[in-house]
């Protein structure tokens, strides 16, 4: 039979329809090709990794040490073992008195991973809070619940000298991911089971990663005397690199003890944490 005559197939209703075209063969992939196909999936995969352990594992951990800090902060308002200073007499002719509690409360310097205290920062957001532990090993910094390490040798908060610490940057809940945005005269405030110590921001310094000097009682000025009480916050920059460390620092300007409540420059944001 002629093909041009033959009957067009039909649907079930009856209606003409195109006959089915064969598709064309598939060209056969090359060993460059399909080497190429599996470094594009495997990079693709990769900036998936580096996207979760940079964003998505460090919002989580960021939360999971704030939330830590916290708890802790509420069980020391709840414990009765929190050293009692009463305030001295302030003269009724100060136009604005302040409670004079003497020299900072001062401990000794502890064992590794012991807890020292909390950080607040309200420079850093009204959620940021994290907890301070000794050392600064990866056991201290990548810790789902401390996130702060204090480093070996330095002060302790209130000494004469340099409370020096460090976090990460953008990494493992990035504790110190905004020490950039820090403006002088910010309140950068140590909770510890007995007291609040309130540092103020004075400056920040980018330095090599091997620039020690920055953690002597004066910095960088090892040898010097010390005369006044610094904190001194460590982290990774640029943001995602180790190339160097930013150093900035604080000297004090108060201290209370525990039974005096929170300090102003942070007590809204401890309330609002459910601490009282």
């Amino acid at each position: 039979m002629d093909a041009s005559k033959a009957p067009a197939l039909e649907t079930v209703e009856g209606e003409p329809i195109e006959e089915l075209a064969v598709p064309p063969s598939r060209p056969r992939v090359s060993a460059i090709g399909l080497l190429g196909e599996i470094l594009l999936t495997a990079g693709l995969i990769l900036l998936l990794f580096l996207a979760w352990q940079l964003w998505w594992n460090d919002a989580l951990l960021a939360g999971s040490q704030a939330g830590s800090a916290r708890g802790l902060s509420r069980e020391w308002a709840d414990s009765p073992d929190a050293a009692v200073v009463e305030p001295s007499p302030v003269p009724s002719a100060s136009s604005a008195p302040l409670p004079d509690y003497g020299a900072p409360f001062v401990v000794a310097e502890p064992e590794h991973l012991s807890v020292i205290g909390n950080l607040w920062v309200p420079r850093f957001g009204t959620d940021y809070v994290r907890t301070i532990a000794q050392g600064t090993t990866t056991d201290v910094l990548n810790s789902t619940r401390l996130g702060v390490g204090h480093y070996d040798g330095t002060q302790m908060p209130g000494e004469v000298g340099n409370f020096a610490i460090a976090s990460h940057r953008s990494a493992y809940g990035g504790g110190l991911h905004l020490i950039d945005k820090l403006q002088v005269g910010d309140p950068i405030v140590v909770e510890t089971q007995d007291g609040w110590y309130v540092y103020r921001f004075t400056n920040l310094e980018y330095v090599l990663p091997t620039a020690i000097e920055v953690l002597a009682p004066v910095p960088q000025h090892p040898g010097a005397a010390a005369g006044d009480r610094i904190i001194t916050l460590t982290t990774c920059n640029p943001l995602y690199s180790t190339a160097e460390r930013v150093a900035a620092y604080g000297v004090l300007e108060s201290w209370q003890p525990r039974s005096a409540g929170a300090p102003a420059e942070v007590a809204d944001i401890v309330h609002a944490s459910g601490v009282e």
